[in-house]
């Protein structure tokens, strides 16, 4: 922001007070009606309601039709992207607070809830900012459906969601954030590099011969050769990486046989592999098929392994992370900040922005003496409502103080 023109911080403070309860209660509305991938449109359109109330700009139905875009206009040439995931999952909620999910086999597990009631709320301060003071950044609200497995966020980008389009320039840098239990409220952290993993799945189906069950000689056993091949794989990280490399090969559903006194034909086994390089990802993809294939032929069985690539490392922008940090020191408002010594294995679909344009991804805490969450994608989570005015208050510093290169 250029000298002489900067937006008074008690403005500032004052207002992301003013639309926390609003952007907690729709946090709360929002975990009470979950919608998974590609399917989240009540949820899309009470982000659309929000933003109209607001008089912000919006495009809507990107990425299969519940994706947002929304635009406020600033002063400098190339805008500054603020994205959030919107989507649940597909877990029965077990917790017992008011605003439980009252859609049955679906909860907001993961925080993009939260995520979501934090844009809505950066969005409208900034609106109400820019009703006062000329912004220095444009600003892009990326409402991306989908991360749960659905790479809404590739599709967000192939609809042009980074582009420069009629409302405005193209960005020349995205920020997002995730919650993190473990991690102390009003406690933000990043690193530089590698901050979450690829994360691809595989199949192998293994063939063999079906016999009856007191008689193994007359057929080829699928259950022995795949659990042969389920430990085998174990031995792709153990004894093939340096023990200073990271990967994950896990095998996690195994299928085979209707009943118990017959050897099946078949066997079905799957999986997820992450890794934080993309060395280490071919090597696993090109070892899981190797590894399968010839211990199903040591069983006198055959297998094909199929290796279905999903989300790319989540690798910061080392610029970007030093803007971050500058923003966060000078900015961030009563928000501490922290560095993240080592990357998580989880994926997140961020990535697909982040190989597009200059990104920093960043965790928000959420744990303080009076809530203790439970780790994300388990029955009992729920977002910790008290992150969210920290989390309105560091995306809104992030579009008014990040300065083109």
């Amino acid at each position: 922001m250029r000298p002489g023109n900067e937006i008074p911080t008690d403005l500032i403070r004052s207002l992301v007070a003013e639309e926390t309860p609003r952007a907690v209660a729709l946090r709360r509305e929002l975990h009470t009606h979950p919608e998974t991938c590609f399917e989240e449109v009540r949820t899309s359109a009470r982000i659309r309601t929000e933003l109209d109330d607001a008089r912000i700009t919006h495009t809507d139905g990107l990425a299969g039709g519940t994706g947002t875009l929304a635009y406020l206009a600033g002063t400098a040439g190339s805008a500054v992207a603020l994205r959030a995931d919107i989507d649940g999952l597909p877990i029965v909620e077990e917790g017992d607070c008011a605003w439980r999910s009252r859609t049955q086999g679906r909860m907001h597990a993961c925080g993009h809830d939260g995520h979501t009631a934090i844009l809505v709320g950066a969005a409208r301060v900034l609106k109400r900012l820019s009703e006062r003071h000329a912004l220095p950044n444009p600003v892009r609200f990326l409402f991306q459906p989908a991360e749960e497995g659905g790479a809404g966020g590739k599709r967000m980008v192939d609809d042009g969601a980074l582009d420069a389009r009629a409302e405005g320039p193209a960005p020349r840098r995205i920020y997002g954030l995730h919650n993190f239990p473990g991690l102390a409220l009003g406690t933000v952290a990043t690193r530089r590099g590698a901050l979450f993993a690829s994360s691809d799945r595989f199949e192998v189906s293994v063939a063999g011969k079906a016999a009856h069950a007191a008689w193994p000689h007359f057929g080829h056993d699928p259950i022995v050769a795949a659990s042969a091949i389920v430990t085998a794989l174990q031995t792709i990280v153990a004894r093939e990486f340096d023990p200073l490399d990271a990967g994950v090969v896990s095998t996690t559903t195994f299928h085979s046989g209707t009943a118990t006194n017959q050897i099946p034909a078949g066997a079905m086994l799957q999986g997820t592999a992450r890794a934080l390089s993309e060395s280490t990802r071919v090597h696993i993809e090109r070892r899981i098929g190797e590894i399968a294939r010839d211990i199903a032929r040591a069983h006198r069985c055959e297998a094909d392994a199929r290796y279905l690539r999903g989300y790319p490392v989540t690798r910061n922008d080392d610029g970007s992370v030093a803007e971050f940090e500058r923003i966060a020191r000078a900015h961030f408002d009563g928000i501490s900040l922290a560095h993240m010594e080592v990357p998580v294995m989880g994926g997140e679909d961020f990535a697909f922005y982040a190989e597009r344009i200059p990104a920093c991804f960043y965790i928000l805490g959420v744990e303080d003496g009076r809530w203790k969450s439970a780790q994300l994608h388990q029955p009992t989570f729920d977002f910790n409502d008290a992150a969210i005015p920290h989390g309105i208050a560091a995306m809104v510093a992030l579009a008014l103080h990040d300065a083109a290169a």
